[in-house]
């Protein structure tokens, strides 16, 4: 079985049995048709991913690897913030009429700020620390902005990324305020899991461990009977990630240079509908 579906299994029954209903609370989540979005929740878990031993995609059910690579070259390549430069419609209903989110998500990784050693944006200091700096114990991005939270369409969910350098090796830790569980799950962890490689592969290193925290973990009401029946399908091993050794630029990379080899999966014949 793939290392992923242990986890994802192991998330959603502990939040099953163990978490908290908000029924009887006001929520800001809805449903399309204006019906509250209760969930059930889970204070802080914490997953460990080796990504030396495999890489951490769901078997149980299809997880769109294309798609979750195109979102974070949009996010942490390109430094978007308007739908119109993403191929999926994921985000449509948090963009206006001109696609932007506002003042979220790339919009942050792509303002610039003076250092010594030159002006950069968030990304691009990483990039360099990695490469000229890899011993600092401050290698991170935040996009959590007090200053723009009111120009935001949707306030981040993923946002903080912390990377440390063990000798020749690239961790992460992925920081999460809020997550739909069955939505989200393996979808932002398949994204960090590319993203630490690509990171890793550019700066001469390899790709470690992912760590990922969340605070909120949490399944909506009408996610559930999804959720149970999932978790009992079965299971696959896991499929061999690979990636184009010759890219040595982070902007260079494509979607293209991404491949899983031998990926099997469970067809969900049922549609997840997305609270907003």
């Amino acid at each position: 079985m793939s290392y992923a579906d242990k986890v994802f299994i192991e998330n959603v029954n502990d939040i099953l049995t163990n978490g908290v209903w908000d029924t009887d609370k006001e929520v800001r989540p809805h449903w399309a048709d204006g019906t509250p979005a209760h969930t059930v929740k889970k204070f802080c878990i914490v997953n460990r991913y080796d990504l030396q031993k495999e890489f951490p995609i769901l078997t149980l059910r299809k997880t769109y690897f294309k798609s979750a690579i195109d979102e974070i070259l949009w996010i942490w390549q390109k430094k978007s913030n308007n739908v119109r430069d993403l191929k999926s419609r994921i985000w449509d209903s948090w963009a206006d009429e001109n696609g932007s989110i506002g003042k979220a998500y790339g919009y942050q990784l792509a303002k610039k700020s003076v250092y010594k050693e030159g002006e950069f944006d968030q990304v691009d200091r990483v990039l360099y620390d990695l490469k000229h700096n890899p011993q600092s114990r401050r290698i991170l991005t935040n996009i959590y902005n007090f200053d723009d939270l009111h120009e935001m369409n949707l306030y981040p969910c993923a946002y903080s990324m912390t990377f440390n350098v063990s000798g020749d090796t690239l961790n992460g830790i992925l920081n999460q305020r809020s997550q739909d569980t069955l939505t989200a799950n393996n979808w932002n962890v398949v994204q960090y899991a590319v993203l630490l490689h690509m990171f890793a592969q550019v700066s001469g290193l390899r790709a470690g461990e992912l760590v990922h925290v969340i605070a909120d973990a949490h399944i909506y009401d009408r996610h559930v009977p999804i959720v149970k029946e999932i978790i009992q399908n079965p299971q696959f091993d896991a499929p061999k990630f690979k990636i184009n050794p010759d890219i040595k630029n982070f902007y260079d990379f494509t979607v293209d240079d991404f491949e899983l080899e031998n990926y099997q999966y469970n067809n969900l014949d049922k549609k997840i509908e997305v609270a907003i």
